[in-house]
């Protein structure tokens, strides 16, 4: 049946308290079915689909596009990116957009990487170690940093205004008014379209400069408005995720000194450890917007067609007892757990390409954390914490520690 007839459910009269913790919210809804009509917290009326399974089949429906185009002009939504990316086309776009791009994440190239993920996070650590009071906000000191500094290294970024490019992409990303989300992304083409006319001029050895002037092996190359887009996808996803990663990680560890004291003890657990951060608090919520080209029957429930918005939520997949069992339930936080089947990263043909480097920068900013960190703790309140407005990335604020 469809559920046009009943009364959307308001996350966004949920707040503060929803943006803290969803999980219970999605868990209620998940044991009334799989397909829900919400309201976000940025006002949108959208289809959230819950549940591991109805999430994994969501994430590769050839009927639920990733083409802006064919959003319904009555959603009043605008695509959050410039240009054409990965995340806002489908096949065949997409797979020539991968295809162009994928040989610079391979696992050979992000391993390469390896020594100087480390040397940065060693230097953001000496900084943050030399605080005479021992107390820093990690977000601000390690979990932000790192991944900017790898991904802007990574595509030949010169000396970026950090924290106005850190606003900008949290605004665009984020449930911020319309009109300072259009500012957002005005702001950030109008300096990745800086940079690539710079890149075109004054190539480097840098993957910008790569994808600007190389072609595969069909004589293909990225347009202007792929190249901008490509930029776009690579410089914010390729630290908003990884931040959250790190933040929430850490945050679980210090929430439950037992994990913690066996991640010390045990080394070798470090990246299964990893995979039960990304899988019990990753940091993203929905992943991105998908909509409706015909109608689509999720169990029971008929979404229409005609460009409906479908919030597809990862993170409750996660937690899908059905999927999760044992160690306590899908709610306990365990660096033992076997994860396999977690959709942190998303499933199919839009699994993140970055998701290599990623797991690389969280295991090493894990690692070296604890190890330079023996008396590492929290130095809040965990419900003080504010968290993310937005049902797309998730993470704290702030993160205050001691050390």
């Amino acid at each position: 049946m469809s559920t046009d007839e009943r009364v959307p459910v308001d996350l966004a009269a949920l707040g503060e308290d929803f943006a803290r913790d969803p999980y219970p919210v999605y868990a209620g809804l998940r044991a009334r079915g799989p397909v829900h009509r919400v309201r976000t917290p940025e006002g949108t009326l959208a289809w959230l689909v819950v549940g591991h399974d109805e999430v994994r089949a969501a994430l590769t429906d050839p009927r639920l596009s990733k083409d802006w185009e064919n959003a319904s002009p009555a959603l009043g939504m605008s695509a959050p990116a410039a240009g054409i990316t990965m995340l806002s086309s489908d096949p065949p776009v997409h797979t020539r957009l991968r295809k162009l791009v994928a040989r610079a994440f391979t696992a050979r190239r992000v391993e390469a990487l390896e020594p100087r993920v480390r040397e940065i996070a060693g230097g953001l650590l000496d900084e943050m170690l030399r605080a005479p009071e021992r107390r820093a906000d990690l977000v601000d000191a390690y979990a932000f940093p790192l991944p900017i500094t790898v991904i802007c290294e990574l595509l030949g970024v010169p000396s970026l205004d950090r924290e106005s490019f850190r606003k900008w992409s949290g605004t665009a990303v984020g449930s911020a008014p319309f009109e300072e989300k259009k500012a957002a992304k005005e702001a950030v083409t109008d300096y990745l379209a800086g940079l690539l006319a710079t890149k075109r001029e004054q190539p480097g050895e840098d993957l910008l400069s790569a994808l600007l002037h190389t072609a595969d092996e069909d004589g293909d190359r990225l347009s202007a408005d792929e190249l901008l887009g490509m930029a776009w996808l690579l410089l914010v996803a390729g630290h908003e995720t990884t931040t959250g990663l790190i933040a929430n990680g850490v945050l679980a560890l210090l929430t439950h000194p037992d994990q913690l004291e066996l991640l010390r003890s045990d080394p070798s657990l470090t990246e299964n450890a990893v995979e039960e951060m990304l899988r019990y608090d990753g940091p993203v919520e929905t992943s991105t917007t998908r909509f409706t080209t015909e109608p689509v029957e999720i169990g029971g429930t008929v979404i229409p067609g005609g460009g409906e918005l479908v919030l597809v939520a990862t993170a409750d997949a996660d937690r899908d007892p059905d999927r999760f069992s044992g160690f306590s339930g899908p709610d306990r936080f365990d660096i033992r757990r076997p994860t396999r089947g977690h959709l942190a990263f998303g499933h199919g043909i839009h699994h993140c390409l970055g998701a290599p480097l990623a797991r690389l920068e969280g295991r090493i900013a894990v690692r070296m954390l604890l190890d330079r960190c023996p008396a590492l703790a929290l130095d809040a309140d965990p419900a003080s914490l504010t968290w993310r407005q937005g049902m797309l990335i998730r993470g704290p604020h702030r993160l205050p520690v001691r050390f």
